[in-house]
């Protein structure tokens, strides 16, 4: 392992070292301390440097819409993550306009920063363009199962459909995300992603689709449990 100590440290302790007469009980008892502390600083260096890579994949939820930069979903979840004392990259894949099939698609792009979990988020253009929802189901069984297949654990985030698309298209549309959950015990699942703040207006930016910096905040705040569970199946280390 390289050490991450800087020189500068380094060198005034072995100087000091260097001053003890060699051959003592006390030189070389120093020597070994002084040996340990350098690497366990070493250590303890690049295990902070090495934060854990959470892949975020949806859309412009995910994305952060029509906010700035500091105040989508991922920089507040990764703030709210670093709040519980977790050290988390939250790596943000969400494009925009992007259906289950567009992520589907670009997957293995998103895999190229190597994450060790993912949240999947997708479902709310699928619904606004009232698309099949067996379509959606086999895009995202798609996802999941790649994703299975590299080993990487997963948070699927449930969408709903919106209501003037009609009762059945609805109970349709919902039961994609619960069966998917359902087939794979492995996945952690969250029902919908905007949970509290979907149809408030102090929650959501003007088009009534996009939640605002609160609204963000909500979502993060109800989500962060199931987030949560999702790095702890993680292996330690």
């Amino acid at each position: 392992m390289v050490s991450m100590v800087p020189m500068g440290f380094r060198d005034a302790v072995l100087e000091t070292a260097r001053r003890e007469r060699p051959g003592t009980a006390h030189y070389m008892g120093r020597r070994a301390a002084i040996g340990t502390a350098l690497a366990g600083i070493g250590v303890f260096r690049t295990a902070a440097q090495d934060p854990i890579r959470l892949l975020a994949l949806g859309d412009s939820l995910t994305a952060g819409f029509g906010l700035p930069q500091d105040q989508g979903f991922v920089p507040q979840l990764e703030a709210a993550l670093a709040a519980r004392g977790r050290a988390v990259r939250v790596l943000n894949a969400g494009v925009s306009g992007d259906t289950s099939a567009g992520g589907l698609a670009r997957l293995d792009w998103a895999l190229a920063d190597r994450p060790q979990a993912a949240l999947v988020a997708f479902g709310g253009n699928d619904g606004l363009r009232g698309l099949p929802p067996a379509q959606t189901r086999a895009n995202l069984a798609g996802i999941l199962d790649r994703l299975a297949a590299r080993g990487i654990p997963v948070l699927l985030i449930g969408m709903l459909a919106p209501p003037n698309l009609g009762a059945d298209y609805g109970r349709e549309f919902a039961a994609v995300f619960i069966d998917l959950a359902r087939e794979r015990p492995g996945v952690v699942f969250y029902p919908f992603f905007l949970d509290g703040v979907a149809a408030d207006p102090a929650l959501n930016q003007p088009d009534g689709i996009h939640p605002n910096a609160r609204g963000v905040a909500v979502v993060v705040d109800r989500l962060l449990p199931a987030v949560e569970t999702l790095l702890d199946r993680l292996p330690a280390g």
